[in-house]
């Protein structure tokens, strides 16, 4: 029985699931790690531990930015921060993860 008096005791178990996740692909699985997480996550945290504020301002600015069609930061393409398009190639990879889930979910 695991006895949870912090945040940090989460992550620990949050860890341990990620390992494992790691070791059940290196036997010949395809498990998407966060995947897995967020699946046994309910059984013994809430899934608002996992969310990072500066995080939620990124996907917020991507989404705001692609509504509205405009430049997230001054400037061109070539003038954005390597950071924010590597950043906004990862949310939109994760938005059409999601949106292919819902799909095939119904």
């Amino acid at each position: 029985m695991q006895s949870f008096t912090s945040d940090a005791d989460v992550w620990r178990v949050v860890d341990l699931l990620i390992e494992e996740t790691k070791q059940a692909n290196l036997e010949g699985n395809s498990f998407h790690i966060p995947s897995a997480v967020m699946a046994q996550l309910s059984f013994f945290a809430c899934s608002n531990i996992m969310l990072d504020k500066q995080a939620q301002k990124d996907i917020a600015r991507y989404i705001y930015s692609s509504d509205f069609g405009i430049s997230p930061y001054p400037g061109s393409y070539g003038e954005q921060p390597k950071i924010w398009i590597e950043k906004s190639f990862l949310i939109k990879n994760l938005i059409e993860r999601q949106k292919a889930k819902v799909i095939k979910n119904g």
